[in-house]
Order: C-alpha cells, then structure tokens, then sequence
C-alpha cells in the first residue's frame, strides 16, 4: 500500500522554488531515508507533508486521501526541526498538555506508555529545559506518537546527538518500526546511520527528486571495485573484457574504468603493461551510502 504519493509539490518563496515539482513514494511500512544537501528542502517538503505549510503547486496524498483531511492527519505524527517544549515542564506534563490539547482519551495512560517507549521516565520530575540534547529529541518522538499514528515524519530526530544517545534512537526508531509497524519518514545527514535502518531512500536535489531507490538497489550499486586509470582507457577495457572474461564493468567519464568483478589487481596491471598501456591510477575502491550520495551530487559539499 502506497502511504505518500506526491505528483509534482512544489512551494516557491519569492522567486525561489524550495521545492520543485517532486515526485516522492512512499510505501506502507518503509523507513523512507530522505537526504541531500542543506537547502535541498528536505524540511520544507516535511512542512508540506504535515500541512503546517501549503503547496504552491502540485498535489500530495496520505493514505489515498488529501494531506488536509481530519482522519489522515490523525494518523499522521511530526518531529520537524525543533520540538516545542514547555521549558519549565517535565517530560511527563509536556505529553499531557498536548495530549489534553487534542483531546485524547485516557492521556495519563498513554503518556506513561508513550514515556516508556522513548526511553524516558514517567516519574522524572526535571524541567525539559534541564534535559539533554538525546532527552528533548527522545521526547519530541514521543510528542509525535500522541494519538497512535500509523505515519511518522521525522525531521533530523539524531542531530546533535552523542554516539550513544544516535544508538539508543536508532534501536527505538527500528522497534516502532518492526514492533508497532510504523510507517516512517526520516530526513537526516548522518548518512551511516542513516544507512543502518533505512529500508529505502529518496535523494533530494535543489528542490527535486534525484532517485529513489530501495537499500537492496543501493547495495548492489554500492558494491566494491577496482578503480583504473590509464593513458588508453578504450583499448585497456577492450583488453581486460578479452583477458579476464568480464561480466561487469563500465566505462566511466574521463575514462575511468570501474571492474565489479573480483580480479587480481596483479594480474590487471600485468596485461595492460604487457601490451604497453600505462597505468596512472589503480586502486579499491569500498562505496558506501555517503560516497554513493556525494558521487550522486556530483561534489562533496555538506548534506
């Protein structure tokens, strides 16, 4: 079941498009990584998601129906960018404000079991403003679980935190995911983490949809090779492909010759010296999440 589709969103401010007729996907069940760089509009394209902003154009559905309608939005929760805390509150009175605010049944139960999730104790009496970084995000996941959502948008919900507090929010995003089977969205440009729950990816770029692909499509693009350089890249491929028997490799631009197969290294650079090709560059190469996107960008600026 598609959870997101979104036909051609877009929002302008002034002249600039934040988002630019994007086409995004989502099925029932994915931890969906968005990422690309700051500015991308990974955050906008949340807010638009949510309905705390509206489309300039284009069009986006929720569970098949408008983003606007009453049942869609309760099944929807959001994390986007900061959460809003009481300060002077705990933890405890933040979730039943909000709780009492939309006017939930049995609150008290659901915060303590909601507290009990995050990873946060329900008979903590400190101030939120007295709360770590790890501790405000763990309770902004827990204000977006108000209501029972099918859906989560989570806007960076791992940034600024410390290893462990990037662990304990991994393993609690992966059991809302395998143990209550949520649906989640997650915007972040800590790629490796990223990279460790992900079941799918969108990569936004200057306010458009660059690729979606699966983590198992990833897996196989991000598969090691040997990367070659040399003074006669058309003849060396031709070479190789005779040589060694080939089943995958490519040409890539500026000549660059990347082999997939397990080759001995030795043994590449023998032939080519044989046949009078001179090697320039010859090496390893292990792509992971963060190089694939940084190859994908076309640079390797901040995301």
């Amino acid at each position: 079941m598609t959870v997101i589709q979104t036909s051609g969103l877009s929002k302008r401010y002034k002249d600039k498009w934040a988002v630019d007729h994007l086409d995004l996907q989502v099925e029932q069940g994915d931890i969906y990584g968005f990422i690309g760089r700051n500015g991308a509009g990974k955050s906008t394209t949340l807010k638009l998601l949510c309905g705390l902003i509206r489309p300039t154009q284009g069009e986006a559905t929720i569970f098949g129906k408008p983003i606007r309608d009453g049942v869609v939005r309760r099944r929807v929760g959001a994390l986007i960018e900061q959460p809003g805390l009481y300060p002077d509150q705990s933890g405890r009175e933040n979730l039943l404000l909000y709780a009492t605010l939309r006017g939930l049944d049995s609150p008290e139960r659901q915060v303590d079991e909601i507290l009990e999730t995050v990873g946060l104790s329900p008979k903590e009496k400190k101030p939120a403003k007295h709360y770590s970084m790890g501790m405000k995000q763990r309770l902004g996941v827990g204000l977006a679980l108000l209501g029972g959502p099918d859906l989560l948008l989570l806007d960076e919900p791992i940034n600024g935190l410390d290893p462990e507090g990037i662990r304990e929010m991994r393993e609690m995003l992966l059991r809302l995911n395998q143990e209550r089977g949520l649906t989640l969205v997650i915007s972040s440009h800590i790629l490796g983490e990223l990279s460790k729950i992900a079941t799918r990816y969108g990569i936004i770029q200057e306010g458009r949809m660059a690729e979606q692909i699966t983590a198992g499509e990833l897996s196989q693009k991000c598969a090691d090779y040997l990367h070659l350089r040399c003074d006669q890249p058309q003849k060396a491929a031709a070479l190789l492909d005779k040589e060694l028997c080939l089943n995958r490799w490519e040409m890539r631009p500026e000549g660059e010759i990347r082999i997939y197969d397990a080759v001995d290294s030795k043994a590449v650079g023998r032939i080519l010296t044989q046949a009078g090709i001179s090697v320039e560059e010859m090496g390893l190469h292990r792509q992971d999440l963060e190089s694939y996107f940084l190859e994908r960008m076309g640079g390797s600026d901040h995301v």
